[in-house]
């Protein structure tokens, strides 16, 4: 399991029905099929040791057939006419691949005429083979890989439960994807080992042929609030990808970084693909193994369960007042945000690394600093490109602080 959620939520144009005080649609899934059971043993899972899964003491978390038809069936009917499905863990394919060959056909089965039916799986890579490239090749699966740099890089803080590196069986499972064909992405978690080697680590992707980078910043702490040694600084990070920008920059029509991508959509006008830039946290919701569903991934938690998908339906789900609660946290802007020139970019980072996180940055996004290295570096010149792109001015609109 890695930190962050990887996956685009799908979605045209800005809601503000939480502010409104209506109940959004859920516009993506992210489903947990295993839970947050792993294979691995990454020392900076987000998962290890936490007190508050509601799930910790139990020793085996699959979601059953029954379980998974009764998702698929009332997802598509409330998602019409385009159904995104997003699987993470833990790690996903521990649910094994008749569970995915059975997902498909479910889909088929429940779908209707016209409707777009999308899969994304987000995995540590370890599992794949040419079996699950075939499958995700055929369905056309997005497929994200964890993998955090060249080995020496990767099996610092990336092992297995016997305590030996990954890398090697991971590239296993990237080869096997590209021999298959198969669209996929790498996910970089950025900690300690690869902060400071940005230049490296972009290379080492793209002698491998890849096109598409997702960089995600770790910043985990104890319960005195003091960093782990694997956390990185803002600085850190601001660092790292002001340097990414500039070796992706001549090379930004063929090769796709998400933070860049989502920066850019955020300029014209749309929606970002990652809910960190969102203005409300209400985009997508997580389902457990075992139907029951929450807001976020980072909060599943037993005060934020918002219900089950065995018990409710999507629209019921939608409209809880603890959904809609969750939601608009966010729009609590720490005083700095109300003033700052992008503010309408971010919105104030995310609930993770805002609330009650560290009391130095109590409702304050502990990367902050670093987003604003990221926007005076990229703001300017991602700006220009989307005008030739739209043919028209692409101002930031004016600050938009929330009542609530």
């Amino acid at each position: 399991m890695t930190p962050g959620n990887p996956f685009a939520i799908v979605n045209d144009s800005y809601s503000t029905a939480s502010i409104q005080g209506q109940a959004p649609r859920i516009t993506s899934l992210l489903i947990k099929p295993a839970s947050a059971v792993c294979n691995l043993d990454c020392s900076y899972c987000f998962y290890l040791d936490r007190d508050a899964d509601p799930y910790k003491e139990l020793p085996a978390r699959l979601m059953t057939n029954d379980t998974l038809e009764r998702l698929v069936d009332n997802y598509l009917f409330y998602s019409y006419p385009a159904s995104t499905f997003a699987f993470q863990g833990g790690e996903p394919t521990l649910a094994g691949l008749p569970f995915f060959q059975k997902l498909v056909d479910l889909q088929q089965r429940h779908g209707r005429n016209g409707q777009s039916v999308s899969n994304a799986l987000q995995t540590n890579g370890v599992l794949l083979d040419k079996d699950w490239g075939q499958l995700f090749r055929e369905y056309k699966f997005l497929i994200g890989i964890s993998l955090d740099g060249p080995e020496e890089v990767n099996d610092l803080y990336r092992f297995n439960k016997a305590g030996h590196g990954t890398w090697k069986n991971v590239m296993r499972g990237v080869e096997a994807m590209q021999k298959e064909k198969v669209d996929f992405n790498v996910l970089c978690v950025l900690s300690q080992s690869n902060v400071h080697k940005p230049r490296e680590i972009y290379k080492f992707y793209r002698s491998l042929g890849i096109d598409y980078m997702q960089f995600i910043p770790l910043a985990e702490f104890d319960a005195e609030g003091k960093p782990f040694p694997f956390t990185i600084t803002p600085e850190e990070y601001g660092r790292f990808m002001c340097e990414i920008f500039d070796l992706w920059w001549p090379e930004r029509r063929r090769i796709r970084v998400r933070f860049f991508d989502n920066l850019a959509e955020a300029i014209a006008g749309q929606k970002p693909g990652s809910c960190t830039m969102h203005e409300t946290c209400d985009s997508y919701v997580v389902v457990e193994y075992n139907g029951d569903v929450y807001p976020c991934d980072f909060f599943v938690e037993s005060s934020w369960k918002l219900g089950n998908v065995n018990l409710d339906s999507f629209p019921e789900l939608a409209r809880r007042q603890k959904r809609y609660s969750f939601a608009v946290k966010k729009t609590l802007a720490h005083p700095e945000c109300q003033v700052c020139e992008f503010q309408t970019i971010c919105h104030g980072g995310c609930p993770k690394t805002r609330h009650g996180m560290h009391k130095q940055f109590e409702d304050l996004d502990y990367f902050c600093q670093a987003y604003k290295m990221i926007f005076t570096k990229a703001v300017g010149p991602l700006r220009k490109d989307v005008e030739k792109l739209l043919g028209r001015s692409a101002e930031l609109a004016p600050h938009s602080i929330s009542p609530y």
